[in-house]
Parts: structure tokens; sequence; C-alpha cells
């Protein structure tokens, strides 16, 4: 098989992925949506969820627009690059929203309808929600990789100049540049719909539980209350389109990492008469069988009555990974010679050999399940850190938080080892290289991911529905069950996502040095060290912006709903109807007014400063990758340990022979953590990735124009 047909074969893997969604969303809109008023409040929250994006889209459509004119009068006649990055940009960032809005709307079609199975049964409900995340996973790797193989391809027939070696080398070199603006249009898209969904989702959660819970003393998700259906297209814009984004832009910032860093083994590669773009082509090959590996762990992934739906999941995740390290022994070994040694900018002579590759592979594939499994320790219902929490809910609410923050902190330990040891590994088996497939290997099954986190917000917005519609205590039950899961499968998610960020930062990050001709960063440097202080305080100010935007709207949603219960009459005695649709319109007025500061921070620091000096920039991307995945890994983990902890004390606890349980002031102390842990996990947490990752972009791209 020559490199041109397994070029082609790429695209075709993607619309593999498109076509399997297709079929999975027909099936998922086959399946009954119950009754009347089941399929009222579901058209509410695809209506309220619909609206919200329509508007974030028209806001950031104004914003690619004049980055792409930016992009290409800055590459004009340049020999490395051409205008044309502007239109990978603009692909890059339609992929990036269509994903988002595919998984999105076929996931407000499958919470009804998961409502409805739990009706008769655990096993159909976890089949439906499953079923719905699977098209947002297959969605987001289905367009990455046929975005990507298209515009590849097409730069090829471009700028592709076989003539010599070095030509060679060089025209793939223009051919990845041009290609570097897709990964930019993704990661710029993926930090304003993480940004803007998490505000919208947390101000209408943390206005519905205070307001709700606390102040009113009904139940999550009573009817009686205003913000329930902005709560629950919170879960849809936050949780699902917001993820998806975040994921594919991981998925394909990796790939354009490893690519970058591949070329420089053309003139080697040629030399051993194998394939010249093995080690370029390799990202994308070892994306595309992903694909198919995802489907078929896909079909692994059931519950019998009764049964755990965790270990469902979790066969079908972890089964698909294990298959992907199998397949990629196979693909390594036939791509890469099994051994040769090549001499790269910034590494040096190294050598290598194929199998070493794969170890590297195998490295990613092992670091995030294991940062999936110390994950689900810290954040699960019954685990000793979040039972922890629990007890210490019996004292009150500071008590609380201060275990929960201790929680959080504690929790960085593990994943930061993990890292630490998939780094030194995946450096010692293949270099920069190494790191940068092992990233690769993280996310190669990135399918099935997406789809086991993407299954929990469709299980919240399920037992929501439940609630709403008054249906029997059985049916939430069985969708309590599944939401708990979907928690703790929301936290495997975020730590893949955590984890693979760092290790796509630090490929992004080597790439970035290579095209920008820097061969070390020396931090006793004044100017680098200076750079590395400013990308250390950035996580911070970030955060900042995304909390105190959440607790602004909060705010506003909390008021609204005490002013509607004190002027509708009847609405506390649940003989009148809330007005939701204005309490909709609260959560996306905030977030879209809220998300444009942090975005702009995220895209236009390191332009300032690369054009300062590179050095500086580079020190930079060393600070906010340092201090940007540990803040990310406490606040998505200490959030999720207090939700969890709630969820423990609702489905009633026994500590010291006393029972605890909703209403009791052990579970008001438990919802005001929670209420503290939602911005934190679901916000400002989870935004920190994409700002790692997009702030490498960014330099990576400008690259070209500071070296």
């Amino acid at each position: 098989m020559n490199e041109q047909l397994l070029t082609f074969l790429i695209p075709i893997a993607g619309a593999l992925a498109l076509a399997y969604a297709f079929v999975r969303a027909q099936w998922v809109g086959k399946q009954d949506v119950g009754t009347e008023r089941m399929a009222e409040i579901a058209n509410d929250i695809a209506e309220g969820a619909q609206a919200f994006l329509r508007r974030e889209y028209r806001v950031l459509s104004v914003f690619v627009v004049a980055v792409a004119a930016l992009l290409a009068f800055a590459n004009m006649g340049r020999a490395d690059s051409s205008p044309l990055i502007a239109l990978s940009f603009i692909v890059g960032a339609f992929c990036s929203a269509l994903a988002g809005f595919i998984g999105m709307r076929v996931a407000t079609k499958a919470n009804v309808r998961t409502t409805n199975a739990a009706r008769t049964g655990l096993g159909q409900a976890l089949n439906v929600a499953f079923a719905g995340g699977l098209v947002m996973g297959l969605s987001v790797v289905g367009l990455g990789i046929l975005g990507l193989g298209v515009l590849f391809i097409v730069y090829q027939g471009m700028f592709l100049d076989a003539s010599t070696t070095a030509t060679l080398a060089e025209s793939i070199g223009t051919v990845i540049n041009v290609l570097a603006g897709f990964s930019l249009g993704a990661s710029s898209i993926a930090l304003f719909a993480r940004v803007g969904g998490g505000i919208y989702t947390k101000a209408a959660d943390v206005g519905a539980d205070l307001a709700g819970k606390v102040y009113e003393g009904i139940p999550e998700d009573d009817p009686r209350n205003p913000a329930t259906i902005a709560d629950n297209v919170g879960d849809n814009v936050g949780d699902v389109a917001g993820m998806g984004a975040d994921l594919f832009e991981s998925y394909v910032g990796s790939i354009i990492g490893t690519m970058v860093l591949g070329a420089a083994f053309i003139p080697t590669l040629a030399a051993e008469g194998g394939m010249p773009l093995g080690a370029v082509l390799l990202p994308l090959v070892l994306a595309g069988v992903g694909i198919v590996v995802s489907i078929i762990g896909s079909f692994f992934v059931k519950v019998k009555e009764g049964g755990n739906p965790q270990r469902g999941l979790n066969i079908g995740e972890f089964g698909a990974a294990a298959i992907m390290a199998v397949l990629s022994f196979f693909i390594i070994s036939f791509m890469l010679p099994a051994q040769f040694s090549a001499e790269t900018p910034i590494v040096g002579a190294f050598d290598y050999t194929s199998l070493k590759v794969f170890f590297a592979v195998v490295i990613g594939l092992a670091a995030g399940t294991a940062i999936g499994l110390i994950t689900e320790y810290y954040t699960a219902t019954h685990t000793k850190p979040v039972t922890g929490i629990a007890r210490q809910s019996i004292t009150g609410s500071a008590t609380n938080i201060i275990s929960g923050l201790g929680v959080g902190m504690y929790s960085t330990g593990g994943p930061t080892l993990v890292l630490v040891l998939a780094i030194i590994g995946s450096y010692s088996f293949a270099g920069l290289y190494g790191i940068a497939i092992a990233a690769l290997g993280m996310l190669s099954v990135t399918g099935i991911q997406l789809a086991v986190d993407a299954y929990g917000p469709i299980s919240d917005n399920a037992g929501g529905i439940a609630e709403m519609a008054e249906l029997p205590p059985e049916v939430r039950e069985r969708t309590d069950t599944l939401d708990a899961v979907g928690n703790t499968t929301a936290a495997i998610g975020k730590g893949f996502a955590i984890g693979s960020a760092a290790l796509t930062a630090l490929a992004l990050f080597a790439a970035f040095m290579q095209q920008a001709g820097i061969e070390a960063i020396n931090v006793a440097n004044p100017i680098i060290l200076s750079g590395v202080l400013l990308g250390a305080m950035l996580p911070f100010v970030f955060s900042a912006m995304a909390m105190n935007a959440v607790g602004r709207a909060a705010g506003d949603m909390i008021k609204e709903v005490g002013r509607q219960f004190a002027e509708i009459p009847g609405l506390r005695e649940g003989t009148a109807k809330a007005d939701h649709k204005r309490c909709v319109d609260i959560s996306t007025a905030a977030a879209i007014r809220e998300m444009v500061l942090p975005g702009l921070l995220a895209v236009t620091v390191p332009v300032i400063i690369g054009f300062i000096d590179k050095n500086m920039l580079g020190g930079l991307l060393v600070g906010v990758t340092v201090s940007g995945v540990l803040m990310a890994i406490f606040q998505s983990n200490a959030g999720g340990a207090w939700d969890n902890a709630k969820k423990r004390i609702e489905g009633g606890v026994t500590f010291d022979g006393v029972t605890y349980g909703k209403g009791t002031d052990v579970h008001k102390a438990a919802v005001v953590g929670d209420t503290v842990g939602d911005p934190l996990k679901d916000t400002s947490g989870p935004s920190l990735n994409i700002l790692v990752k997009l702030i490498a972009v960014v330099a990576l791209v400008i690259a070209p124009l500071i070296a």
C-alpha cells in the first residue's frame, strides 16, 4: 500500500464515522418520547439549546471572519506558508461548531427517550443515553479526520514538490504550516464554546439549586422552579456541545503537532527506501483506525437490569483502548522502518525503532486509562474521598467546602505523577515525536471516550424530565443511577481531556520551537523567566473571569426565580406555570456577554508576547502549561467530588448510626458545596485545558512570522 492510497483512505474513515453516527441518530429518533407532558418539556429544552447556539454562533462568526482576514494578510507572499491558512482556520472552526451542533441536537432528542426507556428498565435507558453520546463522539472524530484529510490532499496537490528529498521536506513543511490553521480554528471555537456553555449551564444550575432546594425548599428539577428548563438546557450547551468542541480541538491539535515533528524525519525515511511521509501520515492513520475501534467498542456497552452501568461503560471504553494498542503495533511496523537514526533541531541525533514508537503509543493509552481511573477514585459516589466530604457535611457548609478543596488539591498528585512518567517514558523511547504520538495514543479512541462522557448530561436531562413530568419514583431512581455514573464518566472524560492537553501542549510546544528556530528555553534568562511567570498567572486570571461571570449570572437567575415566586399567583402551590423562557434568556445573554473577554485574552496575549520576543513566548508556554494543567485537575476533581457527595446524601447515607437524606441540614450543606464546585468543574476547570492548547496553537501558527 503506497502513501497516496493511504492519504485517500484517511478521509474515508471520517466519512465512515459520520455515516455510523447518522445511523445511531436515526435509531435514537425512532424511540418513543413517552407522554405528551414529557414531549413538551423536551421540546422546551431543545428550543432553548438551539436558541443559545444560534446566538453564540452569530457572535463567533464575526470573530472567525476577522481572524481569517488577519491570517490571510499576515501570510501573503511567504514561501513557507500561504493565505490559504485562513481557509484552514475557517474549515476548522466550522467543523468544530458543526460537531457541537450535531451532538447537541441528538442529545436533546435522546434525553426524553432515555426517560421513557427508564419507565420499563435500566438496560434500555442506558442504550438510548449511550447511543445519543456516541453520535457526539463519532461526529467529533469524523469531522476532524474528514476535514484534516481532505485539506491535506488538496494542499499536497497545490504545494507538494517531490523532485528531491530536500524539496519534499520543505513543501510538506509548507503544507503542515497551512494546515495548522485548522487546529487554530478548532481551538478558538472550543474555548468560546466551553467558556460560553460553562457560564450558561452553571448560571442556570447554581441559580436553580440555591433558589429551589435551599431558599424555597423544593426538590431538584421541580416543575415549579422557573430555572429548571434553563438548567437542563445548560447540560446540553455546556457538557455536550462544549465538551465535544474541547475534545475536537485536543484531537486535532495532537495530530497536527505530531505531523509537524514527523516532517523532520522525511530525509531519513526517504534514504531508508520506505515511506518518506510515514511519520507525517502515521498520526492520521492511527486516528482513522481509532474510529473503527471506537465503533467496535460501542457494541460492548451493555447492562442488565439491576447491573452496574459504570461496568458496562468501562468495558466498552477500556476494551477499545486494548484493541487499539494491539492494532497500533501492526500499523507502526508497517509505516516506519524497524530501525533508523535521525537528527532533529531540538533533540539532535537519536536512534528510533518502530517498536519504540509503538511503546510510546502504549504509554499514551495507559496514561489516559490511569488518569481516568485515578479521577474515578476521587470523584465516584462510594469512594473514600467522596464519602469523606459527605461526612464533613454533618458539621455544616464550611467543613464540606474545606474537605472538597482538600480532595481537589490532593487529586493533582496521581495524574501529575502519571503525566511525568508518560513524558519521560515516551521521550526515552522516541524523543519529542514519542511525546506527541503518546498524546495521540491517549486520544486515539476519542470516539468512544466522548460517547461515554456525553452519556452523562443526557442521563442528567432524563432525570430532570422525569421529575418535571411527575413520573413514578422508580423512574427517577433509574435515571439517578445513570446520572450518578454520568458524573463519574464526566469527571473521567475531563481527566482524559486534561491529560491529553498536557501531552498535546508539549507536542505543540516542541513543534513551535522547531518552527521558530528556538533550540532551548533557559529559565535563568530574565526575559524567559518573565514569560514563565506571565504564563503561570494566566490560568488564575482566566479562572477568575469565568467564575465571576457565573456568580453574576447566577445572582441574576436567583433574583428572577424569587421574583416569579413572589409575583406569579399559584406558582408555589403548583397551580400556575413558571416563565421558563425568561430564565433561559438570562443565562443566554450572560454567557454570550461574558465569554468574549476570556476568549480574547487567550488569543491576543501569545501574539503580543511573541512579537515582543519569541523566547519570552516560549517561557509563556512553559508557565501556562504547568499552571493550567494542575489548576484544571484540581478544579475538575473538586467539583466532581462535591457533586457526588451531594448525590450520596440524597440517596440516603448513614454515619454513626444516623441516616441523612434529602431535606436535612446535612443535605443543604452538601448543596452549598456542590454549588461552589459547579463553576469549578464545568466552567473554569475544563476551559483551562483548552486555554493551554489554544495558546500553544497560536504560538505554532505565528512561529513562521517571528522566526
